[in-house]
């Protein structure tokens, strides 16, 4: 074999082809990037090995399949990387999301928080039986219920703390503390009518009492407190972000940002029974109690949210089990097929993704590798390279564009601050200008593509629940869907929102239409009525 085709060879077993150039091309180009992925993997030293899908037991065809079937019938999955036998398979991301940018993950916290209370107690920090008034004397009510005195630790790890409903630490609108109080002495005043023990109720703030107690008996946030144990031997950026309550506790139950690859490193690390690169990080016997049956919570045998629940992992079907957050976060675990799937997204049916991977993946993983198929891998490949969330589709220009060009229109008082508005469609790529009682934001749209930029016009999501402090990153798309209408599709990509903004240009009026992707509250924004300065 020349060097060409070896090197070829050796790319395509990570996943990487190479066009058919000419040999001395392809040896250029390779060597560069085989130079710079591998200083990335020496700088990061915990990347997963690549290998193809084949010597790892799966079909090319299968992967291939899963993810045009997302495309087709999910919007929108934002990445996914498999992992069998330790080693990467196939990973892809859709654009604008790319390999290198976090991703707020919700409820999947819970696992991370989860991994912590585990490591203190192996430090003798706590136990699982400990009463949880124990740790905040000075926040309990005067008068504490017999039920809340007997609620110990592992009532709230598994999620059976004994209230009805979650105790209002935040507005899951807005992501604003709903109460001037410390959120310990919120949830502690909260009613418990139930034994503890007893009563099933996915509880947040019981994660973030679990992040407290971590921190009462550490003197360190669970992320300062995960960043040696965890973060740093898996390979986390330095400081991952994770939002934290007014009192400076880590939100626990949500706030964590992580890039793809850290989601399946951490699932690697509890299919490895807690062991990375020879070391034993978590103990064996806390990845057993964790991810096992802790509390039966429903009957649907179609539904991976009713097969129980660990200690703030969910058990799934086909013996998996998983850590997942609102909108389409997972970190899937699969021990029988010795895989695990990191998954990112915007979605509204979360259940739709795991019947995928149950119906395109599962059946396609075998114990033994298949015959290499490189026309498959080839086919993959290209198809991973080239994803990208779905765009606005119509025209790159209109009659009208040099008319509204510039034009400034103003709106009376409104919900979202915005005061003027206008376009630049001479730019290359179009700027949308948006001042408000925020200050001015300024939003290339690609026509046709993505386009990223530092403090684009989020509509508002920056203001949903667990989003870090600061601008977000935006990337927007746009088209003219009709000579008087231009729609502009605005993502924060270290999010799962997205907000489609239409605006219709009627003589002196410029009429903007707004809806989300997903929210926890209303998905669609009242009209907005704007004129255009004299």
């Amino acid at each position: 074999m020349n060097v060409a085709n070896a090197l070829r060879s050796f790319l395509a077993r990570r996943c990487i082809t190479i066009p058919q150039w000419s040999v001395r091309r392809a040896i250029v180009a390779a060597i560069v990037l085989v130079l710079v992925m591998g200083s990335l993997l020496c700088a990061q030293g915990t990347a997963l090995p690549r290998s193809t899908p084949e010597a790892e037991g799966i079909s090319s065809k299968a992967i291939l399949d899963f993810v045009q079937t997302a495309e087709r019938e999910v919007d929108a999955l934002h990445s996914f990387l498999l992992v069998r036998h330790g080693r990467v398979v196939a990973a892809g991301w859709w654009g604008p999301y790319d390999a290198q940018t976090p991703h707020v993950l919700y409820s999947l916290s819970k696992s991370f928080t989860s991994t912590a209370v585990g490591l203190a107690i192996v430090e003798g920090k706590l136990s699982l039986d400990d009463p949880v008034l124990k740790f905040f004397p000075d926040d309990a009510p005067a008068n504490p219920s017999a039920n809340l005195k007997s609620m110990r630790v592992r009532d709230l790890l598994r999620m059976q703390a004994g209230q009805q409903t979650e105790a209002p630490l935040f507005n899951f609108a807005t992501g604003a503390p709903a109460l001037d109080e410390p959120w310990t002495k919120i949830f502690l005043a909260h009613p418990v009518p139930f034994k503890p023990g007893t009563h099933f109720l996915y509880n947040t703030a019981g994660t973030y009492m679990l992040s407290a107690i971590v921190q009462q008996v550490t003197g360190q946030t669970v992320r300062d407190y995960l960043r040696p144990w965890l973060f740093e031997p898996l390979g986390f950026e330095d400081a991952p972000t994770w939002v934290a309550s007014p009192q400076g506790i880590s939100a626990g139950g949500y706030g964590l940002l992580a890039r793809t690859e850290d989601l399946a490193n951490f699932g690697q690390l509890y299919l490895q029974k807690g062991q990375w690169n020879g070391k034993q990080l978590i103990p064996a016997t806390w990845v057993e109690q964790a991810t096992t049956l802790q509390t039966s919570n429903g009957s649907n045998p179609k539904s991976d949210w009713d097969q129980g629940y660990g200690f703030q992992f969910w058990r799934c079907r086909h013996g998996a089990y998983r850590g997942d957050g609102a909108f389409g976060q997972y970190c899937l675990v699969m021990p029988e097929q010795d895989a695990v799937l990191a998954m990112t997204g915007g979605l509204g049916d979360m259940q739709y993704p795991l019947d995928l991977v149950w119906d395109k993946l599962l059946p396609a993983m075998k114990s033994d590798p298949l015959s290499d198929d490189p026309a498959a891998q080839a086919a993959l490949a290209s198809k991973l390279a080239g994803l990208t969330m779905r765009l606005p589709e119509g025209k790159d220009l209109s009659p009208i564009a040099a008319k509204v060009t510039g034009r400034r229109y103003e709106f009376p008082d409104n919900p979202r601050g915005i005061q003027t508005v206008w376009f630049d469609f001479e730019a290359g790529p179009p700027v949308l200008t948006i001042r408000g009682s925020g200050g001015e934001s300024h939003t290339p749209i690609g026509l046709g593509r993505w386009v990223k930029a530092r403090d684009g016009f989020t509509n508002g999501i920056d203001h949903f629940l667990g989003m870090p402090p600061g601008p977000l990153p935006t990337a927007a798309a746009g088209a003219w869907t009709a000579d008087d209408t231009f729609v502009a599709k605005i993502a924060a990509y270290q999010t799962p929102f997205n907000t489609t903004m239409t605006f219709h240009f009627d003589g002196d009026r410029l009429l903007i239409d707004s809806s989300y992707n997903v929210a926890f509250g209303p998905r669609s924004v009242p009209r907005l009525v704007g004129k255009a300065k004299p």
